[in-house]
């Protein structure tokens, strides 16, 4: 009986198991474990960002007669982080939900906003002190006064409105990007656009910036005439707070300067001397560092201002009391010519003197 095994033998077919062995990682997002870090760090900062906030706009409403040009800034400044913080959870669910960012295109490029907005009045703000502060030193020039607050108003609206119209990009252009193999995931990257088309608003955001630092650095670095210790002092608080905001901040727009200037998604990493996912990763960190900046601020407020620190305890005693000075003294508003020229002050206390005398011979 012949038996035929041609069929069995001859079948000449490969298979690859390579293909379907081979080893992938599930989320490139979750190494380093930032699926863990993310969210811890998110949580400390909305804690103590919210708890420190509120402490200091309690502070600012129970100051119903000693309301003071600096506290009109600090006001702001801290409205601007209070909205930051209401977004963070919003990050720190995309860093550990499956899904990526869950919750739809409206809400990211609403945080996205924000986060920017954030950005932006901090520095415009900073930069306003900054200059007050120098003409009010070196020029004797005031920008700002207790007796004028409507204009300190109208400044900080307009600082408001600028910051809101530098986040047009983020309200038409900001995607929602799908994992490279995970088609049910999706990713909101903050200041990460696609397109060749959308280097102008990356330009914007740059130019503005830049623009405000040459003011905040020119201001604090050119010497300041005034040698008296207050002024000293408020000049120290300035650069605190300048230094603070720079650290948390520098990081994230050298970042978004590189990936702006070093190629885009079709760009290849050779070229672009940086791979494309290294930038979205360092975007991803050092915008991290700059919502941390969130909660920096009420800490340094609280170690440098007797008067906020001294409020501070007696509400957390239950003690009833109001602040009598700003918060945190800036400076901004003070009488600049007492300031750049302290014998001034001393003039006015002779004659002052003088005329108690006069008044008494004449008595």
């Amino acid at each position: 009986m012949d038996v035929h095994l041609d069929g069995l033998f001859n079948l000449n077919v490969s298979y690859d198991y390579d293909e379907d062995y081979v080893y992938k990682d599930d989320d490139p997002d979750l190494k380093g474990g930032q699926a863990v870090w993310i969210p811890l760090v998110y949580s400390v900062v909305l804690i103590l960002g919210l708890f420190g906030n509120g402490l200091l706009l309690a502070a600012l409403a129970l100051k119903k007669r000693a309301w003071r040009t600096s506290d009109t800034f600090i006001l702001h400044l801290s409205v601007a982080d209070v909205l930051l913080l209401i977004t963070l959870p919003l990050w720190a669910a995309q860093a550990t939900q499956s899904c990526g960012w869950c919750i739809g295109l409206a809400l990211c490029r609403i945080s996205a906003v924000i986060f920017k907005l954030n950005f932006f009045c901090g520095i415009f703000l900073l930069a306003i002190i900054c200059l007050d502060r120098y003409l009010s030193l070196v020029h004797a020039k005031q920008l700002y006064s207790h007796k004028k607050p409507m204009l300190t108003h109208l400044s900080c609206l307009s600082v408001w409105l600028v910051s809101l119209l530098l986040t047009i990009p983020e309200w038409l252009y900001m995607p929602l990007e799908r994992h490279p193999w995970k088609e049910e995931k999706t990713q909101c990257f903050l200041g990460l656009y696609t397109a060749n088309k959308h280097l102008g608003s990356r330009i914007s955001h740059h130019v503005f910036s830049a623009a405000a630092g040459v003011v905040i650095f020119f201001s604090c670095g050119t010497p300041w005439l005034q040698r008296s210790a207050k002024t000293i002092r408020k000049r120290v608080v300035t650069l605190i707070l300048v230094g603070v905001f720079s650290l948390c901040w520098i990081p994230y727009n050298v970042v978004l300067v590189i990936d702006t200037f070093r190629g885009t998604e079709t760009t290849s990493d050779a070229l672009s001397g940086l791979p494309r996912s290294s930038r979205r990763t360092a975007l991803k960190v050092t915008a991290v560092l700059g919502c941390v900046h969130a909660c920096l601020r009420p800490l340094l407020y609280l170690g440098l201002s007797s008067d906020f620190r001294k409020w501070t305890l007696a509400m957390l005693s239950c003690v009833r009391a109001e602040p009598k000075g700003s918060v945190w003294e800036l400076g901004v508003g003070d009488d600049a010519l007492l300031e750049q020229n302290p014998e001034t002050e001393q003039l006015k206390q002779l004659a002052s003197v003088d005329q108690q005398v006069q008044v008494k011979m004449a008595t």
